[in-house]
């Protein structure tokens, strides 16, 4: 009989005698960071090339649409606006290709990176120590710290990653260099900063769903703080509140304007505060618990509550709130451009006809783009209230419910039921803002009506999204959230730029979102009743699964 012992040089790094401590708090810092990427590399390579290959696709557009000097400065007197400023931040060096990228571009990306980063951190991070994992991780080896650590490490790193992306696609584009590497910079400043908010968000919650949800608050908050300074700029200075909003340091750098980078240091500054104070909260705190005690809830839960629609309703409450406030003013925003961008656009162009359509009236196909797009983030909305079907069962809180007396059908089918109510009710909404906003602009009240029955018109089209969420949820239920985001995306991508990428007509206007007819369009009701009938075969399909297969975990 023969034993092996284990080589001295291969030993665990030295304990504390009696203690079951480890010494290093950071012992086993490289080997979870490859852990962390192996588990997130495609999450990670799909939000680098999403957010980087906008650059292209803005710069491309935009160098057709204004193609001469004379087209650029119109568009910088019509940019110069509160309503523009408080969506994409104050304009400046706006005559120019990379001003014009800003204003298109720079919001839009800093803050989806940010959530990038929140919902990486938080998914590695609180999500990983309330489903046990990280306790089974700590039970070896592991330092305290190293995991945490090397949570925000990697996602910091994607931050870095798609700032130069982003800023080597500019630079392929012709733009200037030092411009283009400080835009990619302040995409990764703002980043930063948010890497450290959601790691003291992690801290302090208990749940994964509360330390995402008080860093988005935080990143809501910034944004506000920014749009006011900026409504309130004066000679083409933001106002000081800016410099309470981590967007605003990011923005301050003005690149392809002055090029400012000393901004930077303040987000690399705050950065690295918040990781140590996060550092330093989890050293005293106990594993699986947060600081924020938990809030003591009623004896009894309400009717409402007690159904599985009102639990659903409870539940994504929040979500429904801060969807519904961004579409509107989102909405608000479509509606009071559409006549000022009407005016610029030169009709010869692929953009203009990207933006048009088949209409025979260029400003009745603009409004029928924006429809269009507003359906689109109502279509998002619906993807991640539905989404929550395979969520819940991964979490193995759909066991629970399960194993009462309420049926799979009736369990998914309440899931189901919010999304489809709660999109009807945003579309609705955002349909009559979009037209009494354009209606404000030309003095027509009666186009808040026309617009909003052309809003409603695009419901199939969310419910089609909704039936292929659930029936990806039953059949293919590991996969379901990345097949269905990359399908949804795919949809965005032809249903948006099918025109200007010069796709054939069968490709481009049969998506479920440009075969509704758009606004000043002859009206044919086929494609909505096929649409519709989809969406019912899809859904019923996705339940029918559900019913006979087995639970399936994360």
């Amino acid at each position: 009989m023969s034993v092996t012992l284990e080589s001295p040089a291969r030993s665990a790094p030295s304990v504390a005698p009696g203690s079951g401590a480890v010494r290093n708090p950071y012992a086993g810092l490289g080997t979870m960071i490859r852990f962390i990427v192996r588990r997130n590399w495609l999450r990670m390579l799909v939000w680098l090339i999403v957010l980087a290959g906008m650059v292209p696709l803005v710069i491309d557009s935009q160098r057709e649409l204004f193609p001469t000097q004379a087209a650029r400065d119109a568009y910088a007197a019509v940019a110069n606006t509160p309503a523009i400023a408080a969506l994409t931040g104050l304009p400046y060096a706006a005559g120019t290709l990379g001003g014009i990228l800003n204003i298109k571009l720079w919001m839009t990306v800093a803050v989806a990176l940010s959530f990038a980063v929140i919902f990486l951190v938080s998914r590695n991070g609180r999500a990983e120590e309330e489903n046990g994992r990280t306790e089974l991780l700590r039970a070896g080896v592991l330092g305290q710290h190293a995991y945490s650590l090397a949570n925000w490490i990697v996602s910091a790193a994607l931050a870095a990653v798609v700032g130069l992306a982003c800023a080597g696609a500019a630079v392929s584009q012709g733009l200037p260099g030092s411009g283009a590497l400080l835009m990619g910079a302040s995409f990764t400043g703002v980043a930063l900063v948010f890497v450290g908010v959601a790691a003291v968000s992690g801290q302090i919650t208990r749940s994964s769903r509360g330390a995402n949800g008080l860093a988005s608050v935080v990143l809501a908050v910034a944004y506000l703080l920014r749009a006011g300074a900026d409504v309130g700029a004066t000679g083409g200075r933001a106002n000081w509140v800016t410099w309470l909003s981590p967007i605003g340091w990011g923005q301050q750098t003005r690149s392809y304007g002055e090029n400012e980078w000393w901004p930077l240091l303040l987000c690399l500054a705050a950065a690295v505060m918040l990781c140590w104070v996060a550092l330093a909260l989890e050293r005293r705190r106990d594993l699986g618990a947060g600081l924020l005690p938990e809030r003591v809830g009623p004896r009894g839960a309400s009717a409402l509550v007690r159904t599985p629609i009102g639990l659903t309703l409870r539940l994504q409450r929040g979500s429904i709130i801060g969807w519904m406030l961004g579409i509107i003013v989102f909405a608000f925003f479509f509606g009071g451009v559409a006549n000022a961008m009407f005016h610029l656009l030169s009709p010869d162009t692929a953009i203009a006809k990207a933006f048009t359509g088949h209409s025979s009236d260029a400003l009745n196909g603009l409004l029928g783009y924006f429809t269009m797009a507003n359906a689109l983030l109502v279509a998002a909305f619906a993807l991640q209230s539905a989404d929550t079907i395979r969520a819940e069962e991964a979490d193995g809180r759909a066991e629970l419910q399960w194993a009462s007396a309420i049926s799979r059908v009736r369990w998914a089918a309440s899931r189901m039921l919010v999304p489809v109510i709660a999109s009807l009710v945003l579309l609705g909404l955002s349909g009559l803002a979009i037209g009494g906003s354009y209606g404000a602009a030309v003095g027509d009240s009666s186009q808040a009506g026309r617009i909003f029955a052309a809003s409603l018109a695009y419901w199939p089209s969310v419910l089609l999204v909704i039936g292929v969420v659930v029936l990806c949820a039953a059949a293919i239920p590991r996969a379901a959230a990345t097949i269905t985001w990359a399908l949804f995306g795919v949809a965005v991508l032809l249903s948006m730029f099918g025109d200007l990428f010069r796709l054939p007509d069968w490709i481009s206007q049969n998506t479920p979102f440009t075969a509704v007819p758009r606004v000043g369009a002859d009206f044919t009701a086929l494609p909505i009743v096929v649409i519709a009938l989809l969406a019912m075969i899809a859904g019923w399909a996705g339940l029918a699964i559900l019913r006979r297969r087995d639970m399936t975990a994360a």
